[in-house]
């Protein structure tokens, strides 16, 4: 019996130095707190829309100096022109495995007379605005942080927050004198809110510094609605299009010419409303021909999916939403949207006119087994069948004059869905390491509503990836006032601490 305890102890003990427990973590939060949400609105402070270069080299500078500091070999990725990507690797003891963690550090643009206080001026608030939330404060040395405060900046949801928590982890992990059992690569994007136009080139270009990565982890987006933590395997793909349709070659005045001249208006709205039925799916021909079925494995973590659409209806003041099924099995599916509409004007400017043209804007998300090309081919066939002829410029009279109905459609450029197999081994080691934050409580989705270009390194470095969400699910991300909650804040360096410690 002796021997049987002294194995035990000797394995137990063996299994905390390999992986310690969350609790180091949480403890370094408790004393640290203050320091972490100070370094975080230094942070913040940097304006770093993509666009605007000068500032988002300010922060790809101050980023290379954090990791620096924290003994990771740095490097900015560059092409002219366009922000550069900071690239770090810090290799662990005798390590087997190589985990690359990409976060992108540019944010959304901003309409500043739509915040509360100017969005690179970061604000703490006792919670959250929609709740009353004041200004308080930020927090010293010493003193204990309610979970509930929230920081409002632009980039504190989306996607700052997992930068932040890497670094805490690491001071973490170095202050009690831990051990990185994995090789890291930090992968760290400046022009994702842009569409991410180079980072296929950035990906070929310097692929020999990542050769060796054996799972990517993608720290973007919010955690469930329901507040529980989640891990993603997949997120949608995206593509869209314009479509103008044409009434006279010029604006006409509608009590001359009304119920006589077409009225692109309702041309337009006619040709939308042919897309979709009455509980919101597309009845376009072969729109859901390809989509590709969930593994048994998937469909079991669905079933374990909470149900928060009463929940969610009631927060976002909805009666009825479109079909039958709930929010996550609508998001299996590839979906139509309109996301604008032009035709005249509305308002003290609108005129008794018929207009000249209406221009509808339309995306189209995707899901594993949809190629972007065809899915708009698709749409682009349907707009024929209801009797338009398709140009791609503006026509001229005589085209004009040779069809009664003409759409021009100016597609965007897309990209593919993505989806890792949630019984992928690297995979599985993260998802039994997160329970260990998390506890039961992980929920395992198969993809996330919105897109991410994904598919660069499951299809095309022929990586395994998933999404390590961190922020709150009301972070306002891509609009105004965009907030992070302090226990996700919390979440995210224990989180970070975690992953970089799990077993070998």
């Amino acid at each position: 019996m002796r021997i049987v305890i002294l194995v035990f102890v000797t394995f137990f003990f063996g299994q905390l130095k390999a992986q310690p427990a969350i609790k180091i973590f949480e403890n370094y939060l408790s004393a640290h707190g203050p320091q972490i949400v100070s370094d975080y609105v230094t942070l913040l402070s940097i304006p770093n829309v993509a666009n605007d270069l000068v500032n988002i080299n300010r922060n790809a500078d101050y980023l290379v100096n954090q990791l620096n500091q924290r003994g990771v070999e740095t490097q900015l990725l560059t092409i002219d022109g366009v922000p550069p990507i900071v690239y770090g690797y810090l290799p662990g003891k005798n390590a087997k495995r190589t985990i690359a963690l990409y976060v992108h550090y540019d944010g959304q643009p901003v309409d500043k007379t739509r915040w509360a206080h100017d969005p690179w001026d970061p604000k703490l608030y006792d919670k959250a605005m929609v709740d009353g939330g004041q200004p308080i404060p930020f927090p010293v040395s010493g003193t204990l942080i309610d979970p509930e405060n929230r920081i409002y900046a632009r980039s504190t949801g989306d996607d700052k927050a997992p930068i932040i928590s890497i670094l805490a982890a690491l001071d973490a992990i170095k202050e009690q004198g831990l051990t990185l059992t994995s090789n890291f690569v930090f992968f760290f994007e400046g022009q994702e809110e842009a569409g991410s136009p180079q980072l296929r080139t950035y990906l070929e270009k310097y692929s020999t510094l990542l050769d060796q990565v054996d799972l990517w982890m993608f720290c973007d987006g919010p955690v469930h609605q329901s507040r529980r933590p989640q891990l993603v395997f997949g997120v949608r793909g995206v593509t869209g299009f314009e479509v103008t349709v044409y009434g006279s070659n010029r604006s006409l005045h509608s009590g001359h010419y009304g119920n006589w001249a077409p009225v692109p208006g309702q041309m337009i709205s006619t040709l939308i409303a042919s897309m979709k039925d009455a509980n919101g799916n597309v009845i376009i021909k072969g729109f859901y021909d390809d989509v590709a079925p969930l593994s048994t494995y998937e469909i079991e973590a669905m079933a374990n999916i909470p149900q928060i659409d009463v929940e969610l209806r009631r927060e976002l003041g909805l009666n009825d939403t479109e079909g039958t099924e709930s929010l996550y099995e609508r998001l299996l599916y590839p979906s139509l949207t309109i996301k604008g509409l032009s035709s005249g004007n509305v308002g003290a400017q609108a005129a008794n006119v018929i207009p000249d043209i209406a221009t509808a804007a339309i995306g189209v998300r995707l899901v594993k087994g949809n190629d972007p090309e065809k899915m708009v081919d698709l749409v682009e066939r349907h707009i024929e069948s209801q009797g338009y002829h398709i140009v791609r410029n503006d026509p001229d009279q005589a085209t004009r004059l040779a069809y009664p109905k003409i759409a021009k459609i100016t597609r965007e450029e897309g990209y593919p869905a993505a989806r890792t197999s949630m019984t992928n081994p690297f995979a599985q080691q993260v998802v039994a390491r997160v329970k260990d934050v998390a506890g039961q409580d992980l929920i395992l989705l198969p993809t996330l509503g919105g897109s991410l270009p994904l598919y660069l390194f499951t299809d095309v470095l022929k990586k395994p990836a998933i999404v390590v969400p961190i922020a709150n699910h009301d972070n306002n991300q891509h609009t105004a006032n965009e907030n992070i909650r302090i226990e996700n804040l919390w979440y995210g360096v224990k989180l970070m601490g975690a992953i970089m410690t799990m077993n070998p």
